[in-house]
């Protein structure tokens, strides 16, 4: 039986927030030019991407305060400036990160978020996550003069609107979700076709009415150009198991004469509890080319066959 949800690129509730965002959400990572994950991405292109994604027809832009040592925000604030604002209905999320010694206290929480505001050019932001917590304890994020803290008091503050999690280990981003501090949960490269480790944090995010968002459908490449083309998965190296798997995969789409890139993609798309797939973007026309994969017909049948 087909999904009755087709609509996959309009909007519906982030959540909690009252915010609404389409389900393609424009991934800004690699406009800080980071060769090493996606390329070499120079600043007149990085603006052109953020001035399309401002255009539409997704209303929703993710970045962070690390994304290429800031050049990711940078250049989405010349594009904010150029267009005058923000446009009505968009939504602008971006992440506070720890610093180069790693630290990653309240009071570089408030630096990291002020370094933000002076890159986009605004005073205030909608969604704010709290990025890759991974890298010190849980205890340590919740702890007094922490960051868990200090973006509470953001919030208090009114510079921040809502608060967002987002990071690798599900079972820590369980744990945030457990708090009952944050509207939003942001997962990457565990929600995909060959990998579905986010499950647990996807049903927990549904039963306690919060978002999850969705990042890296693609698993970093490997799922739209196949391992010949990305012989990587997320940020490390296929394993002999993982290619075999992708390139089954492959077959059965090809078998079926859809694109794999097209039903990676509608994979995530379709799950009725992801509420935006993040996929990051390096060059303008890339915003038509997943427009096009999300309306690509994708029979019954050929679901069915990838379980």
């Amino acid at each position: 039986m087909a999904d009755a949800r087709t609509d996959f690129l309009g909007k519906r509730p982030l959540g909690p927030t009252g915010l609404e965002v389409t389900g393609i959400c424009v991934g800004a990572a690699p406009l800080g030019s980071m060769p090493a994950d996606y390329g070499e991405v120079g600043a007149e292109q990085g603006i052109a991407v953020a001035r399309r994604a401002l255009a539409g027809p997704f209303n929703f832009l993710d970045t962070a305060n690390n994304y290429g040592d800031g050049r990711s925000e940078r250049r989405i604030g010349v594009a904010l400036r150029d267009a005058g604002g923000l446009p009505d209905g968009f939504v602008l999320a971006t992440k506070v990160d720890r610093d180069a010694s790693g630290d990653f206290s309240g009071a570089r929480v408030r630096r990291s978020l002020e370094e933000s505001f002076h890159r986009l050019g605004i005073s205030r932001a909608q969604l704010v996550y709290l990025h890759d917590p991974e890298h010190i304890s849980f205890a340590e994020g919740m702890a007094p003069g922490g960051p868990v803290e200090a973006l509470v008091a953001l919030r208090d503050e009114g510079l921040i609107q809502h608060l967002g999690v987002a990071g690798g280990p599900i079972d820590l981003l369980l744990e945030y979700l457990d708090t009952g501090v944050f509207e939003v949960v942001l997962t990457h490269n565990r929600f995909t076709l060959v990998d579905r480790t986010a499950d647990p944090l996807l049903d927990a995010a549904v039963a306690r009415g919060l978002a999850a968002v969705n990042a890296a459908p693609y698993g970093g490449g490997v799922l739209a150009k196949g391992p010949e083309g990305r012989p990587t998965y997320g940020y490390a190296p296929l394993t002999p198991e993982a290619r075999a798997r992708i390139v089954a995969l492959a077959a059965t789409c090809a078998r079926h004469e859809v694109a794999l890139a097209a039903v990676a993609l509608q994979h995530s798309l379709r799950d009725p509890r992801i509420a935006s797939t993040v996929v990051g973007v390096s060059r303008p026309e890339r915003l038509d080319e997943l427009e096009r994969l999300a309306r690509v017909p994708v029979p019954d049948e050929l679901w069915e066959a990838l379980g």
